[in-house]
């Protein structure tokens, strides 16, 4: 706290002498002079701590693979952004380019519908007691490494489930039927499910499926399921193992080769459907579908059409907020979050296997 009023001592003694002015009549109340002073004191209430910051902006967990920023690439914007959705026949209706000698050349008029949106805040708070602050700076460290303190560690957890929650998130939203054109999807059921190894087809349905959406798909997204049954399948073993093969596995790579993919990109992330208090109860976050999707994480920004795209005002944040009222001694409030909205710009960009194993 004293070092927070010694940073803003300017903007402390700058509020108490218009209110000092205006209380005496020295100044008229100007409400909105007031405020600009009281705002200034109000956006560093949160002081962005560096250190924490880069500890929130590099953190990731590997076991969980996460992979939304991948299948919905950000894209900085506003806070409120706009962006334009133009008909996908503007492109692909060719009106008559013949010119007479005397003629003028036809018009075209290109229309499309703004569309206004935005960020989204997603945050947590954790409450670190003084005590456990004090204890910490005051045990014996090593000269490299050693223990990280309680705030980087808070921090840190607090991201990854900041990390897991966005990952929910955009495989609810890929995941979806909603995200595509009616005819650019299908659900399997039965012996279409690539988990029945006999009479299923995936290299069959999925090179098909590529053909389907106007902006040809460069990626595959799958759940780990799904990918387990897909690269063990009989069908896509044998193609490129260019034999009659009855089992065996497939790389990831080796089953993008073969799909002329520029990536397959596998969710792996699990995540407790529990509610609190109750017996944990894990779930894959991308479940047991698939989806092909043409994703370029310039696209958004150069007017090019793709599946969809994350927009981000700002960085991710990291901070600490006195709290004198905590506990016998006070404590640290730790904060972090980010703004973000994730955005489908194209049904047309991708293709959708629902179910793809029973």
């Amino acid at each position: 706290m004293k070092s927070y009023l010694l940073k803003n001592r300017f903007m402390l003694g700058a509020a108490l002498v218009l209110v000092l002015c205006a209380a005496f009549g020295v100044i008229t109340p100007d409400h909105s002079v007031v405020a600009s002073v009281l705002i200034g004191l109000n956006t560093t209430a949160f002081p962005v701590n560096p250190e924490l910051s880069a500890i929130a902006i590099a953190y990731q967990n590997p076991d969980a693979a996460l992979i939304a920023d991948k299948v919905l690439p950000r894209v900085p914007t506003a806070k409120k952004f706009k962006y334009t959705k133009y008909t996908v026949e503007q492109g692909y209706t060719v009106p008559d380019t013949k010119v007479g000698r005397k003629s003028e050349p036809n018009m075209v008029d290109f229309g499309g519908t703004d569309v206004t949106d935005e960020c989204v805040d997603y945050g947590l708070d954790d409450l670190i007691p003084n005590d456990e602050v004090a204890a910490f700076e005051s045990m014996p460290k090593p000269a490299s490494g050693g223990p990280v303190s309680p705030a980087a560690l808070s921090t840190m957890m607090m991201t990854g489930l900041l990390q897991l929650d966005r990952e929910i998130r955009v495989a609810s939203t890929v995941f979806n039927t909603a995200s595509f054109s009616a005819g650019n999807q299908a659900t399997l059921a039965g012996n279409t499910q690539w988990s029945d190894r006999v009479n299923s087809d995936p290299l069959n349905a999925i090179t098909n499926a590529l053909d389907v959406p106007l902006v040809r798909p460069n990626r595959m997204v799958i759940g780990q399921l799904a990918y387990t049954q897909l690269r063990q399948h009989p069908k896509i073993v044998q193609a490129i193992g260019k034999s009659a093969q009855t089992a065996g596995y497939a790389s990831l790579q080796a089953i993008a080769d073969l799909l002329e993919l520029q990536e397959i990109i596998v969710g792996r992330s699990f995540y407790n459907t529990a509610k609190k208090g109750q017996v944990p109860s894990y779930a894959r976050a991308w479940g047991k579908h698939c989806a092909l999707l043409h994703i370029d994480s310039l696209a958004a920004q150069l007017g090019q059409p793709t599946f969809g795209w994350t927009a981000q005002w700002g960085a991710r944040i990291a901070g600490v907020i006195d709290e004198p009222k905590a506990g016998l001694r006070g404590g640290q409030r730790i904060r972090a979050g980010e703004s973000v909205k994730e955005v489908v710009v194209s049904t047309d960009a991708g293709y959708y296997f629902q179910n793809c194993v029973a």
